[in-house]
């Protein structure tokens, strides 16, 4: 007679992603779940919502949530971003400090440490963009400066990019995570609504495609989604918000060229996101100094 040993309980929780606008989080997150749930864009301060990625197996949940660059805010709205990255760091069940290999950003990073001092919380160092590294050597004082000043559980050296270093980051994790039951059921990815995906994919097509102040200026809202079964499509219609009349023309383009290309490429990521045909109507709307407006920041879902 054989005795089974018994089965390792199943581990759940929520693991943050912060950093330093451009670190790579939400690269990190969308190569550990294999799809594209936060966007993500060359330009620093791409993401503006806290967005949780639901990764399943038969032994744990993990939820990570990816933050809003973390940064020295002096304007009302861009308080509100790091005021919600920071209000995570007590909500999780581990913290992932993403830093990039290549640039230092050494101030905003000492204001992040400073910061993650005050937590409990367990606390891994992630040294991104690997990739960009030719003497792996040179990671060895970043790591040790990194240390001197944290006593992290661990330090993974990863590309977001490539998935290099990700899998091992992914199993050690887990191991930090206490047991615990399945908050979101097996086959979600993400907690977000479809409406929110995809005005996520129409900004983040602005932020390739224009320059300056311009995808910083703008907010996106879903005015209807409403499948058409006739047609086996889903009919969505979409409003880019912009602060000046210039900027509107800029989106607009030359004979409406610029919107339809905004339209095109979005368009394209939507129907793989939601497997289906899309039609997408987009309008553009000047609402004067939005991000200065309290009721405009609720209204765009910021507050």
């Amino acid at each position: 007679m054989t005795s089974e040993s018994p089965a390792a309980p199943f581990k759940s929780g929520y693991v943050a992603l912060v950093g330093a606008p451009n670190a790579g989080k939400s690269t990190l997150m969308n190569q550990i779940l294999k799809e594209k749930i936060s966007i993500a864009t060359p330009k620093p301060q791409t993401t503006r919502n806290r967005i949780a990625g639901i990764l399943t197996t038969t032994r744990y949940q993990m939820i990570f949530v990816d933050t809003p660059g973390i940064h020295r805010a002096q304007d009302e709205f861009n308080k509100i971003l790091v005021e919600a990255a920071l209000s995570t760091l007590n909500e999780v069940d581990v913290i992932c400090f993403l830093i990039d290999a290549q640039r230092s950003e050494r101030e905003i990073n000492r204001f992040i440490v400073e910061e993650l001092k005050k937590v409990a919380t367990p606390i891994v160092l992630v040294i991104n963009k690997i990739d960009t590294i030719r003497d792996k050597s040179f990671l060895l004082p970043i790591i040790e400066e990194h240390r001197s000043e944290m006593p992290y559980k661990a330090v993974f050296p990863i590309s977001a990019l490539t998935g290099d270093g990700v899998e091992r980051f992914t199993a050690e994790i887990v191991e930090l995570l206490p047991e615990g039951p399945r908050y979101y059921p097996e086959d979600y990815l993400t907690d977000q609504p479809e409406r929110f995906l995809v005005a996520e994919l129409v900004r983040e097509k602005i932020f390739h495609l224009t320059h300056q102040e311009v995808p910083y200026a703008v907010a996106v809202t879903i005015d209807s989604f409403s499948e058409d079964p006739a047609r086996r499509r889903i009919d969505i219609e979409a409003t880019i918000h912009v602060e000046r009349e210039s900027q509107k023309s800029i989106l607009i383009g030359q004979k409406g060229r610029m919107l339809k290309e905004i339209g095109t490429r979005s368009r394209k990521d939507i129907e793989r996101l939601l497997g289906c045909h899309i039609f997408l109507g987009l309008f553009v709307r000047v609402t004067k100094d939005w991000r200065k407006d309290p009721r405009a920041l609720a209204d765009f879902g910021y507050r």
